[in-house]
């Protein structure tokens, strides 16, 4: 029904790729309706991903001072793609790269990926929920299911070698790679993907949540104050888990329903999110991703895929200088990876550097909310190495191991979770940063105990968090074309960004 065919517009290639991607899921929810409804199904059902492709016979020059939107030499390059309605901008921009880097066409045909099932439902249905058993021990016989063979991240970790006569990747991710990781999404959120914005930022303190709720619903409220009006007006709307979605009351061309929709989840997710949208998907996210290196991996495998534009990591740490104060910020230049949960992936012998442009947001950011500058400004924040450990209670080891290293490193706070949002940034090529607050000092006889924490947590969270936004507003403000560095791609990489 969809033979392959050549396009020389990237809007009606994208098109073509809805088409086919609709047809196709839409057969399988069918399929499966009649199948739980007790249908006998005389025969395998099965749909395929669309896929993209370009071939070129020569050494293209794109411009070099563009990071991605080419491929490295002459062959075929090759990638499915999955819920292109989601993707319809992104597609588009790759796609128009692609033409004005190559000038080639743009093949867009079926693959022979099967689609998942359950990857049919973009809600996340439990496709397994209703059916009885004898239903459940065929549904394999009837239907494609995920395949962990089809969704590993071989291509991001620099280590997939193409069979001979396959296409090379066109893309960092495939298909089921990216609906995997959409469904996880809401699984641990409780949003929908399509809430999600271009600049996130990470917490590992559910007060920083509480206080981004409290901004976000302020925001969404009328004002008469010209100023505020004004800075109001750049985001649409606040949502919080279960898509609970509140509109701003500063906009005029907003749905005529302005009511509170959505549903909130009986309970909290893993980790929550919420999102500042704005009508672009440039607005701001912000996760609760609680403690430690492994959330910090899960939830960062599965916003990769959304592709955004930066990711900050706010939250607290152990001072380990004599010279800080609690309060003082880190603003992390390296970063000391004894976390381990990305060893098998980024080898620890992979350098993780910092990124000007996002070390230079924070910088101002910080100088911007907190009204201090030259000497002031150092005084209250510092530049320096950050070590991620994977145990919260490091301190009962004997201290002279751990001490050494710190000195060694020359790092100056420890954490759990900023080296891996960090690494995993470099990985993904999704540019990073961080700047954390110092909460306690344990090196020194300063440790967290309640009351010194809730004194802590009410002086500086909101400010903290102010330095964040404001952040991501700076990079935003400067455009993707500088923030999408060349520093995170080698020298052999898929088109896509």
């Amino acid at each position: 029904m969809f033979p392959t065919e050549k396009f020389t517009d990237p809007h009606a290639a994208v098109e073509r790729v809805m088409e086919i991607y609709e047809h196709h899921t839409a057969l399988l929810r069918d399929a499966f309706k009649r199948f739980s409804n007790g249908e006998v199904m005389p025969e395998r059902v099965r749909a395929c991903y669309p896929f993209v492709r370009v071939t070129t016979e020569v050494n293209t020059r794109a411009d070099t001072r563009h990071s991605f939107g080419f491929v490295s030499g002459p062959g075929v390059y090759e990638t499915t793609l999955t819920r292109p309605s989601l993707y319809a901008n992104y597609l588009v921009s790759q796609f128009k790269l692609l033409r004005d880097n190559h000038d080639v066409p743009l093949e867009i045909g079926v693959s022979e990926l099967p689609i998942p099932v359950h990857f049919a439902f973009p809600e996340g249905i439990h496709v397994e929920g209703n059916l009885d058993p004898e239903h459940l021990r065929t549904l394999p016989d009837v239907f494609d299911l995920p395949n962990l063979a089809t969704m590993d991240d071989r291509i991001v970790n620099g280590t997939y070698e193409e069979m001979p006569g396959e296409p090379h990747p066109l893309s960092l991710f495939t298909g089921p790679r990216i609906d995997y990781s959409l469904h996880r999404l809401k699984h641990y959120t409780a949003t929908s993907p399509d809430r999600f914005q271009r600049y996130v930022l990470f917490t590992n303190y559910a007060f920083y949540v509480d206080e981004f709720i409290r901004m976000g619903r302020e925001l969404m409220q009328a004002t008469s104050d010209p100023a505020q009006r004004e800075y109001r007006q750049q985001y649409t709307a606040f949502v919080e888990p279960g898509d609970l979605t509140t509109w701003n009351a500063n906009l005029d061309d907003l749905p005529a329903d302005r009511a509170l929709t959505g549903i909130a989840p009986a309970r909290q997710p893993q980790m929550p999110a919420y999102h500042l949208q704005r009508a672009d998907g440039s607005g701001i996210t912000l996760i609760n991703i609680g403690v430690g290196p492994s959330n910090a991996k899960t939830i960062t495998d599965h916003v990769a895929v959304l592709r955004p534009h930066g990711w900050i990591m706010l939250g607290h740490c152990a001072g380990l200088s004599t010279s800080q104060r609690m309060g003082d910020y880190v603003l992390a230049h390296a970063y000391v990876r004894d976390d381990h949960v990305l060893d098998d992936d980024l080898p620890l012998w992979v350098p993780v550097p910092a990124l000007a442009e996002v070390q230079l947001a924070l910088q101002d950011a910080v100088a911007t909310i907190t009204q201090l500058e030259g000497y002031e400004l150092k005084r209250i924040m510092r530049t320096g190495t950050v070590a991620s450990v994977d145990d919260r209670n490091w301190e009962l080891r004997d201290h002279r191991k751990p001490l050494l290293r710190f000195n060694q490193s020359r790092a100056i706070a420890l954490d759990m979770e900023s080296a891996t949002v960090a690494a995993n940034g470099f990985r993904f090529r999704v540019p990073y940063g961080t700047l954390l607050c110092v909460s306690d000092k344990p090196l020194h006889g300063e440790i967290k105990l309640p009351g010194m924490a809730n004194r802590f947590y009410e002086q500086r969270v909101n400010q903290h968090l102010k330095i964040g936004i404001k952040a991501l507003e700076l990079l935003r403000n400067q455009g993707v074309e500088q923030l999408h560095s060349r520093k995170l791609r080698s020298f052999s990489e898929p088109a896509f960004r």
